[in-house]
């Protein structure tokens, strides 16, 4: 007997709200999330980073701290955008070896990791970010196989 899945947006709802919960302990925030193809992707990654190239996700924090701004408190907090190239999903699931919903969710976590203000430039950072990543996969019972 096949083990019944969650609707894919419920799975990335889910985690979505996990990553955020578990890397600063809010209960909720407003993330935007648009999955494109690898045309779509490569224009942003161009237009946003100069990169000349398709890619798996992209983040656009909006969130960025400036002195001058008072804090506004309100009930969800509007983090940002992610992007995921659908494509790129498909493609890197098989790579991978586990399934599309896995890899979705895992680009989905990645990149609110990023709006939260994790990076991997450097060794440490990418060691910490990678622990959480795998945390919320965990707690979502979607580890690496």
């Amino acid at each position: 007997m096949q083990e019944q899945r969650e609707p894919l947006a419920t799975m990335l709802n889910k985690a979505i709200n996990e990553a955020v919960r578990l890397s600063d302990g809010s209960e909720e925030a407003e993330v935007s999330l648009l999955l494109v193809d690898n045309q779509r992707i490569h224009a942003l990654n161009l237009e946003y980073r100069g990169v000349d190239r398709p890619t798996d996700v992209l983040s656009f924090a909006l969130q960025e701290e400036m002195e001058e701004e008072p804090e506004i408190e309100e009930e969800d907090e509007m983090l940002g955008d992610i992007v995921i190239s659908v494509e790129r999903a498909r493609d890197q699931a098989l790579e991978y070896g586990h399934s599309f919903e896995r890899e979705i969710v895992y680009l989905a976590v990645h990149g609110t990791l990023h709006l939260l203000g994790f990076d991997h430039e450097e060794e440490n950072d990418k060691q910490e970010m990678r622990s959480k990543e795998e945390e919320v996969m965990s707690k979502l019972k979607l580890e690496r196989v």
